[in-house]
């Protein structure tokens, strides 16, 4: 399967939002958030497209003076789980932060979320801490973190990828 990553667009907003409703019961991004983010100088979207299907995405968030980036979010469709596309979106998020300047990238993950705690400790995130009653149901959140080799460049490049089936 092909798919394809750019910086997400003003005309994706409406796609995110969905996406955000059909996986997340709470703790939602707004279709209002996604649109200022999409323009906003200190957060970067990710959008995985695979024909014209939107995929997946992953949101990080940057603040001024720090080389530390946030991924703040990051889905995978219902209709492309399995293939590897988190673990892909992954590597853009740290792509992206790494082209930044960033030398390091923080996330928070529901505690009772093994699939994608999984997928972080995978990919090298080490846990450094926990947030308690971090989401709005009383989850608490764990915190991870991965050192990056920051690199030049604006990180917003266009790249495709061919994902197989996951083993």
């Amino acid at each position: 399967m092909r798919v394809e990553f750019r910086p997400a667009i003003a005309s994706d907003v409406d796609a995110l939002a969905a996406l955000e409703r059909e996986l997340f019961e709470s703790d939602r991004i707004s279709r209002v958030s996604f649109r200022r983010l999409v323009r906003r100088s200190s957060a970067a979207i990710v959008v995985a497209r695979s024909d014209a299907a939107l995929a997946g995405y992953c949101l990080l968030l940057f603040r001024e003076r720090t080389r530390v980036a946030r991924l703040y979010s990051l889905a995978v469709a219902a209709a492309f789980a399995g293939i590897g596309l988190g673990r892909a979106l992954l590597e853009q998020a740290e792509d992206v932060a790494a082209r930044r300047g960033c030398g390091e990238l923080r996330l928070e993950v529901r505690r009772d979320n093994l699939k994608a705690r999984a997928l972080y400790e995978k990919a090298g995130y080490t846990l450094f801490g926990q947030r308690d009653s971090y989401y709005s149901d009383g989850e608490a959140a764990l915190r991870f973190r991965k050192a990056l080799t920051p690199r030049r460049g604006r990180g917003d490049r266009q790249q495709a990828a061919e994902l197989g089936t996951a083993r």
